[in-house]
C-alpha cells in the first residue's frame, strides 16, 4: 500500500505546475481511495487476529468439557448457575433409635446441582414451628441429641451451588419418638427358674414371672421340646411378626393380628410385638434358644416410653385382647 502513496506523491511533485483543476481533483480522489483501502486492510487484519483468538478459546473450552466429563474425575463437576431454588427433597422418613432418630430421604437429581441439605426440627407439632438445625452433605442424618420418650418432628430443604435454598420444607409428615433398647437378656423356663423367667420392658429388668411389673415370661414344654412366650396379664397383647434379620425391621405396631389366647411359640429368629397393659409398645426378638443346658431364651428388645404414641401404637377404644372378653381369655388359656 505504501508504494501507491509513493507514486501519488511523485506524480504531485512532477506534474504540479501543469495540473489543471480536473487533474487535481482526480489525484485527490486517488489519495482517498488509497487511504481508505489501507484502513480496510488494517480492519481486516484485526478481525483475523480476533477470529483466531476466538477459535483457540473455543477449542480450549471444548477440551476442558471433555476432560471434566471423564469417569475418573469424581471430584470434577460443571455447574450451571441459575436463580431458581431447588425443590425440597422427597421421601423423607425416620427410624426410631435409642436416644437417637435416623433420618433418610431421596437424593436430589443431579440436574438440580444440590450442594448440601438442611435438616429442620420441631418439638411442638407436625405443622411447626421448625428450626434449621444441621447442614449435611449426604441424604441421611442421625439426630443424636434426641431423648427417649420425647417426640420430634423433622423436615429437610436442599441448597444448590449458587446458594439458593428450597422455598418450602419437605412435605412428608415425619415424627419420631426415641425409645430405649437392649440385648443379651437371658430368660429361663418358668418351671426351672421362675425368678428369672419374666421381663419388665419399662425397667429393662428380669423379674419373677408373676409380679405386677412383668410383661412377658417364658415356659419350656418338654413334651414338644419347644418354648412358649406368655403375656402375663389379659390386658397385654402379643403378636408374632415372623422371622427377621434384626429387630429394626419392626417399626410400627399392627392394628390387628394379636394372639387370641395370650401365648405364642417362641421361635428362633422370630420377632414379636407386645402391647403392655399400661398402653406402651414394645418388641423383642429371639436371638438364641438353649434346649440342652439351662433351658433358656436370649432376647433383644426395645420399648416405647411414651404411652399411647400414635407413631407406634394405633388407637383402640379399650385395652383387651382381640378375642373378646377377659373371661374368654382365661378359658382359652386354661385349655392349654
Amino acid at each position: 500500500m505504501s508504494r501507491y502513496l509513493l507514486y501519488y506523491n511523485m506524480l504531485r511533485r512532477t506534474q504540479a505546475p501543469q495540473l489543471n483543476s480536473g487533474t487535481a481533483v482526480a489525484l485527490e480522489y486517488m489519495r482517498k481511495l488509497i487511504l481508505d483501502e489501507e484502513i480496510v486492510m488494517i480492519d481486516l487484519a484485526q478481525i483475523r487476529k480476533i477470529s483466531i483468538r476466538v477459535v483457540f478459546g473455543l477449542c480450549v473450552l471444548l477440551w476442558g468439557a471433555v476432560f471434566l466429563s471423564c469417569d475418573d474425575c469424581d471430584d470434577c463437576r460443571v455447574v450451571v448457575v441459575g436463580d431458581t431454588p431447588p425443590p425440597a427433597p422427597q421421601g423423607v422418613y425416620s427410624v426410631t433409635g435409642n436416644n437417637a432418630v435416623y433420618l433418610y430421604w431421596n437424593e436430589s437429581p443431579p440436574e438440580l446441582h444440590v450442594s448440601h441439605y438442611w435438616v429442620w426440627r420441631g418439638t411442638e407439632a407436625i405443622e411447626g414451628p421448625y428450626i434449621r438445625k444441621w447442614e449435611v452433605s449426604e441424604n441421611h442424618f442421625v439426630d443424636h441429641t434426641a431423648k427417649n420418650g420425647k417426640t420430634y418432628y423433622y423436615a429437610v430443604t436442599a441448597v444448590d451451588y449458587d446458594g439458593y435454598e428450597s422455598e418450602y420444607l419437605s412435605t412428608d409428615d415425619v415424627m419420631d419418638t426415641p425409645r430405649p433398647e437392649g440385648g443379651g437378656v437371658v430368660l429361663y423356663d418358668v418351671h426351672d427358674v421362675p425368678d428369672a423367667s419374666g421381663f419388665d420392658f419399662e425397667s429393662a429388668h428380669v423379674e419373677t414371672w408373676d409380679t405386677s411389673l412383668t410383661d412377658i415370661f417364658f415356659e419350656y414344654d418338654s413334651d414338644y421340646d419347644v418354648f412358649f412366650v406368655w403375656a402375663r396379664t389379659a390386658k397385654t397383647d402379643i403378636q408374632d411378626y415372623g422371622w427377621t434379620d434384626n429387630l429394626d425391621e419392626l417399626d410400627w405396631a399392627p392394628a390387628e393380628g394379636w394372639s387370641r389366647v395370650g401365648w405364642l411359640e417362641a421361635i428362633l429368629g422370630h420377632s414379636y410385638y407386645v402391647w403392655t397393659d399400661d398402653d406402651h409398645y414394645a418388641k423383642f426378638r429371639i436371638d438364641h434358644i438353649d434346649y440342652e443346658g439351662a433351658k433358656s431364651v436370649t432376647i433383644s428388645w426395645a420399648y416405647q416410653v411414651d404411652p399411647g404414641n400414635p407413631e407406634l401404637v394405633p388407637p383402640r377404644p379399650e385395652h383387651f385382647p382381640r378375642h373378646g372378653s377377659l373371661e374368654k381369655f382365661v378359658d382359652a388359656s386354661n385349655l392349654r
